[in-house]
């Protein structure tokens, strides 16, 4: 499949930039969804701004839709790009590929087929996993990494079987979400009770996602595939755990900004990217959860704009000299 825009447009959807509720006002002036083919895939992707691209990648079980607080400010300075990833929201859904090799090869593909060489990179939950990967696998793409609230399998130990309750009760979802069809089965039909509970539960109080944010998740859970899709990521573990293990002898030597909630991750995010990275900044950000682009999208915003401000210099020095 060659690579390049597709015809489609999302335009109509609820999951795209136009039909998306509770958006920022002035942000569809700004930002615009399309369909772009890459790597064997139709990904969407929500874009707006200039300057040098910086690509939002969410995790579990979000889409774009996450990231919208901060795209308005990062898009004075950048070209913002938020992605709906493989298996979520109005990309493609495809049987296979949610290992972090597959999804990084997705995001350097997309990278390709809208002309950015360089780029730096948010990455939350599992797209930290897969942000890693990128940075690893794809060398002299990614100028600056930015991995927020996430454990890395292959890079963290796993946890034991019956540990601490407050341990089970964080991570129990990684052992559920692998099992194969019977846990579609008790989902599908009451993804409220299940994803509902996911968002009160990891954000750092039970209503710091708004009703309405919830629902929109919710819903996208429930279209065709998507639950499927919604899973196949942590299927994937056995096969992510192998190539991290391979990956970590690789140390990373671009710059890296962790960022922790003081309610989930704290300073695990930072210790456990010291452990791969030469040049790590760690930053907890306190009395917050794990959703952090929309529990503290003010306090992410200052920290992601300080830490890129040299990435930016940098382009804009570079596109000086070229016109002269």
């Amino acid at each position: 499949m060659s690579i390049g825009f597709s015809d489609a447009s999302p335009a109509v959807s609820r999951g795209s930039a136009t039909g998306a509720p509770g958006l920022p006002a002035g942000f569809q002036e700004t930002f615009t969804s399309r369909y772009v083919d890459a790597n064997g895939i139709r990904m969407h992707v929500v874009t707006g701004g200039d300057g040098p691209p910086v690509y939002l990648l969410g995790g579990w079980p979000q889409t774009w839709y996450a990231w919208r607080f901060v795209m308005p400010s990062l898009a004075d300075q950048y070209k913002v790009v938020a992605i709906d990833p493989r298996g979520a929201g109005l990309s493609d859904k495809p049987q296979h590929g949610y290992d972090s090799a597959t999804l990084a090869a997705d995001v350097a593909a997309l990278a390709d087929a809208l002309g950015h060489s360089t780029l730096a990179i948010v990455g939350h939950d599992i797209g930290m996993w897969t942000s890693y990967a990128l940075a690893v696998d794809h060398p002299g793409l990614l100028e600056r990494l930015v991995v927020v609230e996430a454990i890395i399998p292959g890079l963290s130990p796993s946890p034991p079987l019956i540990g601490p309750g407050f341990i089970n009760d964080f991570l129990w979802h990684f052992s559920f979400n692998r099992v194969q069809q019977v846990n579609e089965e008790l989902v599908r039909g009451r993804e409220a009770i299940y994803f509902g509970n996911q968002f009160a539960t990891k954000s750092g109080s039970p209503g710091a996602l708004s009703a309405e944010s919830v629902e929109y998740y919710i819903a996208a859970l429930r279209e065709p595939d998507a639950l499927r899709a919604s899973f196949e990521y942590y299927r994937a573990i056995d096969q992510i755990i192998d190539q991290n293990q391979t990956r970590r002898s690789r140390r990373l030597e671009i710059p890296v900004l962790a960022i922790g909630g003081g309610l989930s991750c704290q300073d695990g995010v930072e210790a456990e990217m010291r452990s791969v990275a030469d040049d790590v900044t760690g930053l907890v950000i306190p009395d917050r959860g794990h959703f952090l682009p929309e529990e503290a999208p003010e306090e992410l915003l200052a920290a992601v704009r300080a830490f890129l401000e040299p990435y930016a210099a940098a382009s804009t020095s570079a596109s000086a000299t070229g016109a002269g």
